[in-house]
C-alpha cells in the first residue's frame, strides 16, 4: 500500500454531506430567547434527547479511540461503554429529577444553589477548560487525522480551522436545537457506517471462528506479553476478557471497580456537555426515558466500535506505515500500528471500504466530529454566558445573551483550534483523554453526591474539596 487516496466519488459524498448538514443545522436554528438558545426551548421528546446523548458521547475521537486501545490493549476499553449503561439508569432515578425541578441553565448553577457561588464559579471554569481540551480539542485532532491521509499535503492547521469553523457555521446561529438537530442524523449515518465496517472486517478476517484462532494462534506465540508487567494472555478468551489481573498496566479489576464509576458519573450526570440535552427535554419522563435510550444503545458499541480493533490486531498488525509520514511524539515516522494505535480506524477504512462506501463511512466518521465540536461549543458558551457574563451584567435582555453566547462560542473556536495539535504528544488518543478526565472527575463527583444525598454537606467543604 503506497498511499490512501479517495475516489471523486467519495469526495463528491463528503462534500455534499457537509454541505447539506449546515443547512439542515441553520433550518432547525432556534435563538428568539436564551432558553431556546441554550436549552432548545426545554422541548425535546426521549427519542430525539437519547440518541443525542448518544451521538455526543459516541464521537469521532471515540471511535478512533476505542478501535485504537482495542488494538493496544485489547477488549477491556469496552468497560467505559457498558457501565455507562448502568450509570444511566442510577442518573434517570436519582440525579435528573433534582435537575429538572430547578430549572437551571447549568449545572454549575445546580452547585450554587445547594453550596454557594465559590462552587459555581469555579466549576464552570474547571468544565469550560476540560470541554475545550478533551472534547471539542480530541474531535478537531480526529478530523485533522482523517483529513491528512487524504490531503497530506495540506497543514494541520489549516485543516483544523476548516473543521472547527465547519462546525460552528451552524452552532453560532442556531443555538442548542440545532445541535441536536444534526446529532440526530449524524447519529444514524454513524452507525450505518460502524456496522458497514465491521461487516467488512469480519469478512475478511473470515469471521469469528477465525478471529479466535487467530487470537489464539498469536497468544501461543507470545504476542500477547507484556515486558513491563510479566502479564502473559494465553488464549483469546484472555484477550476478550473484560476483567483484568490487579497489576494490569491499563484496567486493572480495581479500577473498573473504582475507577471507571467516578469517570463516569462525572461524564454523564456532571458533565454540562452530556447533562445540557437532558436539561432540554419536555419533562422528567421524556428526560428519563432518553437517558435510558441512550444506555441501551451503548450496549451494542462493543460490536461494532470496539471488536474492529481486535480484528486489526490480526489483520494489520505488520502493515508497513511508513509512508504516511505520521509524526510520533519522539519526532520520529511511525513505522506501523503498534506505534501509532491512533491510526487503527482510519487504517482499517481504507484497507476494507469500497469506492463510495468508504466516502459514505467517512463522511459519517466526519459528521461524529462535528456533532462532538459543536455540542460542546454549546454547551461551553452556555456556561461562559449564563455562569459568569449574566451574573456580572444582571440586566441583560434575553437576545444580548444570545449575542454573548455568539460570541463566546466564536472564541471557544479559536482555543480549540490552537491547543488541538497538543494532543499528538500523548501515547495514544484514548489515554489523553482519561488521562485529563481523572483530575477532573474525583471531587466534582464527590461534590455533587454528597450534596444531593447528605444534607449537612456546605459550601466551604464543597469549595475545598473541588481545589484539593
Amino acid at each position: 500500500m503506497e498511499s490512501f487516496s479517495l475516489s471523486t466519488v467519495d469526495i463528491s459524498i463528503m462534500i455534499g454531506y457537509a454541505i447539506l448538514i449546515i443547512a439542515y443545522g441553520l433550518y432547525h436554528a432556534k435563538r428568539k430567547n436564551s432558553e431556546e438558545y441554550f436549552l432548545a426551548g426545554r422541548n425535546m421528546l426521549w427519542p430525539i434527547v437519547g440518541i443525542s446523548l448518544f451521538a455526543t458521547n459516541i464521537s469521532s475521537s471515540t471511535l478512533v479511540g476505542l478501535a485504537g486501545d482495542a488494538f493496544q490493549t485489547n477488549t477491556h476499553v469496552y468497560n467505559y461503554e457498558w457501565m455507562a449503561a448502568v450509570i444511566l439508569v442510577f442518573f434517570a432515578i436519582f440525579f435528573l429529577p433534582f435537575y429538572l425541578r430547578s430549572k437551571v441553565y447549568t449545572m454549575p448553577e445546580f452547585l450554587e444553589r445547594r453550596y454557594d457561588s465559590r462552587s459555581r464559579y469555579y466549576f464552570s471554569f474547571i468544565t469550560i477548560v476540560g470541554n475545550v481540551l478533551i472534547d471539542t480539542a480530541a474531535g478537531l485532532y480526529v478530523g485533522t487525522i482523517i483529513l491528512k491521509l487524504i490531503f497530506p499535503e495540506m497543514d494541520s492547521w489549516v485543516i483544523i480551522v476548516i473543521l472547527a469553523f465547519a462546525a460552528a457555521a451552524y452552532t453560532i446561529p442556531g443555538g442548542l436545537n440545532s445541535v441536536i438537530q444534526t446529532e440526530v442524523v449524524q447519529a444514524i449515518l454513524l452507525l450505518i457506517g460502524s456496522i458497514v465496517l465491521t461487516y467488512y472486517a469480519f469478512s475478511e478476517v473470515g469471521g469469528w471462528d477465525a478471529m479466535i484462532a487467530g487470537l489464539n494462534e498469536r497468544a501461543a506465540r507470545g504476542d500477547f506479553t507484556n515486558p513491563e508487567t510479566g502479564i502473559t494472555l494465553q488464549s483469546a478468551d484472555d484477550v476478550l476478557s473484560l476483567v483484568r489481573p490487579a497489576n494490569d498496566e491499563f484496567m486493572p479489576w480495581t479500577g473498573l471497580l473504582f475507577g471507571v464509576p467516578i469517570l463516569g458519573f462525572y461524564f454523564w450526570a456532571n458533565n454540562q456537555f452530556m447533562v445540557q440535552r437532558v436539561l432540554g427535554a419536555k419533562d422528567i419522563n421524556h428526560g428519563r426515558w432518553g437517558a435510558l435510550f441512550a444506555g441501551l444503545l451503548k450496549l451494542p458499541v462493543i460490536f461494532f466500535m470496539v471488536l474492529p480493533g481486535t480484528v486489526a490486531i490480526l489483520l494489520y498488525s505488520d502493515l508497513d506505515l511508513s509512508f504516511l509520514k505520521y509524526a510520533l511524539p519522539s519526532g520520529e515516522y511511525c513505522q506501523n500500528l503498534s506505534e501509532c494505535p491512533n491510526m487503527t480506524y482510519p487504517v482499517l477504512l481504507f484497507k476494507l471500504l469500497p469506492t463510495g462506501m468508504l466516502g459514505l463511512v467517512l463522511a459519517g466518521l466526519l459528521a461524529a466530529m462535528m456533532s462532538s465540536v459543536s455540542a460542546t461549543f454549546n454547551s461551553a458558551s452556555t456556561l461562559i454566558t449564563m455562569d459568569f457574563i449574566k451574573q456580572f451584567r444582571p440586566g441583560m435582555t434575553s437576545q444580548q445573551l444570545v449575542r454573548s453566547g455568539q460570541i463566546a462560542t466564536l472564541v471557544l473556536v479559536v482555543l480549540a483550534s490552537a491547543w488541538a495539535p497538543m494532543i499528538e504528544n500523548a501515547s495514544s488518543l484514548w489515554v489523553y483523554l482519561q488521562q485529563v478526565l481523572v483530575y477532573i472527575c474525583p471531587p466534582v463527583v464527590s461534590t455533587l453526591i454528597l450534596g444531593l444525598f447528605w444534607k449537612r454537606a456546605n459550601s466551604n467543604g464543597s469549595i475545598a474539596s473541588l481545589l484539593i
